[in-house]
């Protein structure tokens, strides 16, 4: 049975295999090139293998270094968020966010299991909504963060990605072909600048159009064109499986470069609604699909 890895050895490993030296990894994890030596040494002889193949330029990670090396970091991230999360201090309030339905099945639950695991005691409620129903609850103080898209060059705000709009169309049934082209959108009550953009873009191409299909949410325009009824304008990170977007070579443009913007109710400091905006911010980084 092999000894137990320590987690000081596997900092100084993955400090060597990412500068391919002693000395700059020692720099790195405060210790002496001896020492920094000594703790691979060590782990190379906990582990029966060499990890690294020493050169006069520096050291090259091994097979068996590189199998180790994936492991190492994520055991490594899984220890320091273990201690931010004791470290971060018990918040007991509610914090009210609200979020466009393109995001709530993919980067909202990240965000939420996230701040949940730090803040079990927050209530958090989740308003899905429309980008002009979400802006005005949150100027009406109904709601503490926004996620709202908002036109590339006319906001002046936090952008978390953007997310272009783009016509969507069936892998099966190439409704784009039809003419005139059989269109899906919002219902008025829905709003939002998409719907306006979407005909000018068709018109702008000399494509003739009607509307086949009216929906209140997006997953009514996703049903539409995936039964072949009709294409749709949709954020490029929400096409489903079955469809695909529509690009130059189909005769189509882009609609629009939208920004996907992250605004607060005040600009006052407030613990739980910066720790929850952080919360969302972490989970658009680590999903950017551009």
């Amino acid at each position: 049975m092999l000894p137990p890895l320590e987690s000081d050895l596997l900092r100084t490993f993955v400090a060597v295999a990412d500068v391919g030296n002693f000395t700059k990894a020692a720099d790195r994890v405060g210790r002496t090139q001896s020492a920094v030596s000594m703790q691979i040494r060590k782990l190379e002889d906990i582990l029966g293998e060499p990890l690294f193949e020493r050169g006069a330029r520096g050291v090259s990670i091994t097979k068996q270094g590189a199998r180790l090396l994936d492991n190492a970091r994520r055991i490594i991230a899984l220890l320091d968020d273990t201690a931010a999360t004791l470290r971060a201090p018990l918040l007991d309030g509610a914090v009210r966010i609200g979020i466009p339905e393109e995001y709530v099945s993919s980067e909202l639950p990240r965000a939420l299991g996230a701040f949940a695991a730090i803040h079990p005691g927050v209530e958090v409620t989740v308003r899905e909504g429309s980008s002009m129903s979400t802006l005005a609850a949150l100027q009406e103080g109904a709601l503490d963060i926004a996620v709202v898209f908002e036109p590339e060059k006319q906001t002046r705000h936090e952008v978390l990605r953007v997310d272009p709009t783009v016509w969507m169309t069936s892998i099966q049934h190439e409704t784009h072909l039809r003419r005139p082209l059989p269109v899906a959108t919002y219902t008025h009550a829905k709003g939002g600048w998409c719907d306006d953009l979407a005909a000018v873009n068709l018109k702008r191409s000399g494509i003739e159009s009607r509307i086949a299909y009216v929906s209140r949410t997006g997953r009514g325009l996703i049903a539409a064109v995936t039964s072949g009824l009709a294409v749709s304008p949709m954020s490029r990170s929400n096409i489903p499986e079955g469809c695909r977007e529509l690009t130059v070579a189909d005769g189509y443009d882009v609609i629009d470069f939208s920004s996907v913007v992250l605004r607060t109710r005040s600009r006052q400091p407030d613990v739980i609604v910066d720790s929850m905006a952080n919360a969302i911010r972490e989970a658009f980084r680590g999903t950017t699909r551009l």
